[in-house]
């Protein structure tokens, strides 16, 4: 049995997001995840950037930073990935048509060891010319542990209207 705030199990397969329930200003926050020297290390593999930054333990040691840091791409996918797992993106999924554009600032680099989470704020959205479809701009700022911002995401996504059918 199902009440205002909750959702049995058996219907759980019915829950699903629409740009309807989308208002700007909603926001939340995903669990957290520490940075390791596998992910570092992986990603330079994947990427090709061996930016001595990254994998130079001593090069890395003189400068500003005073050890490796992470790529600001794994660290922006690190908090792509972190937004995935919550229950407001799952149930957001079905809706979700495409990415349109991203913008990604960096304004405190990411140490290896380091633990980041996102806040993530519906920023606005807007009909489209297609009643089937709108846009969802979502802000993304990821934090460390010491509270210091590292990742600043601004994300626009294409996603489903609810219709007279999908009603």
């Amino acid at each position: 049995m199902s009440t205002a705030n909750t959702i049995a199990p058996r219907e759980l397969h019915a829950a699903r997001y629409y740009w309807e329930d989308l208002e700007p200003g909603f926001s939340f926050e995903t669990a957290s995840r520490t940075v390791t020297e596998a992910d570092v290390v992986n990603f330079a593999a994947l990427s090709a950037d061996y930016n001595r930054v990254h994998v130079d333990a001593e090069y890395a040691a003189s400068t500003p930073w005073g050890a490796r840091i992470a790529h600001g791409m794994l660290v922006a996918s690190i908090v792509s990935g972190l937004n995935t797992r919550t229950v407001i993106n799952q149930l957001l999924e079905p809706s979700l048509i495409g990415m349109l554009e991203t913008r990604i600032r960096f304004p405190k680099p990411t140490l290896i060891g380091d633990t980041i989470k996102a806040r993530i704020e519906i920023s606005d959205r807007r009909e489209t010319s297609n009643p089937a479809r709108g846009i969802v701009d979502f802000k993304r700022v990821a934090v460390n542990q010491r509270g210091e911002i590292v990742c600043e995401c601004e994300v626009r996504m294409m996603v489903s209207r609810r219709t007279q059918a999908n009603s």
